[in-house]
């Protein structure tokens, strides 16, 4: 019950239909021609570029190395430009790449179904989804056993399985 000196907010209709207005949103965004989806290509590659040269220090050596990898795995491989980071797209997101201080960062986003027999895998252990490697700088890479990471992500992204 509410008393006489309270109010009650009432929200209009447009806003109780958000949800609607986001489906039909993202509906129509995936109806883009191929044209518009290979320029949003190239203007997530150019953020990416930008990163990588604004950062000029080892961490953008090593973002700009683990992007030439993540391309040499999956030569179908989408680049994308989201939450302020790349992200590394097949049928789902495969990674993302995070610079921080002391590390650059590739999250995996479906990493805890991925066999690691090297190794890599070095951070955010404890999800039920994620995995990550930091690289640190002066570590070297595990070039071969990284790409058959990115294989092994863009086949579960297009094996159709859920993770």
């Amino acid at each position: 019950m509410i008393a006489d000196d309270q109010s009650v907010h009432v929200a209009p209709r447009a806003a109780m239909n958000a949800n609607d207005i986001m489906k039909a949103k993202k509906t129509m965004a995936k109806m883009k021609s191929g044209a518009e989806q290979e320029e949003g290509d190239a203007s997530a590659s150019r953020l990416i570029d930008a990163r990588i040269a604004e950062l000029s220090d080892w961490r953008g050596e090593t973002l700009a190395r683990m992007r030439s990898l993540i391309k040499e795995a999956d030569p179908d491989v989408v680049e994308e430009w989201k939450w302020a980071k790349p992200v590394w797209s097949h049928n789902g997101l495969i990674c993302t790449g995070e610079t921080y201080k002391a590390a650059v960062k590739t999250t995996f986003a479906k990493g805890a179904f991925l066999e690691d027999p090297s190794g890599l895998f070095n951070s955010s252990l404890e999800g039920n989804t994620r995995r990550a490697i930091d690289f640190r700088q002066g570590e070297k890479i595990d070039e071969a056993a990284f790409k058959a990471l990115i294989r092994a992500a863009v086949a579960l992204n297009t094996s159709g399985k859920k993770a």
